[in-house]
């Protein structure tokens, strides 16, 4: 699946391109438009580095366009989002971060090291993002195609 995402001038209704592998294309709209890291595009980054089989881009690959993110989905890309805004990323702040972040999941096993590898990915996202002009759009593969 490829998902396309374009820069839209401010304020307006964004939204993105889904490519499906079965061939199901589709606008898939999302908040409002503007410099800010989408949400959806946080949300694919950290389901992908996290390889999160029960998230939103999984459901939309499957076939299941208004798929909601289970709980869990949604609490890690809640810590990894809180530690890619950490002021300083150390090994000791994404655990603690880790440890608070996921003790609505006591079934929850995460290596810290990996949030902060998923973290950093954001980091890097939302500097690409932040350079797009209106009209430029950032582009993703899920994972299988």
């Amino acid at each position: 699946m490829r998902v396309t995402f374009p820069r839209l001038p401010d304020h307006e209704r964004a939204w993105a391109l889904v490519e499906r592998d079965d061939g199901v294309v589709y606008r898939l709209y999302g908040g409002t438009a503007g410099p800010r890291l989408p949400h959806d595009i946080m949300h694919l980054v950290v389901e992908r580095e996290l390889r999160i089989k029960d998230g939103i881009w999984a459901g939309i690959a499957a076939g299941e366009p208004s798929h909601p993110p289970g709980l869990r989905a949604e609490v890690l890309a809640d810590l990894v989002s809180s530690a890619a805004t950490l002021d300083t990323m150390t090994l000791e702040k994404v655990k603690r971060l880790t440890a608070a972040k996921l003790s609505v999941l006591p079934d929850a096993d995460v290596d810290p090291v990996v949030i902060a590898a998923a973290a950093r990915a954001l980091q890097v996202e939302a500097a690409r993002w932040a350079r797009l002009r209106i009209g430029e759009e950032l582009s993703y593969d899920w994972p299988g195609t």
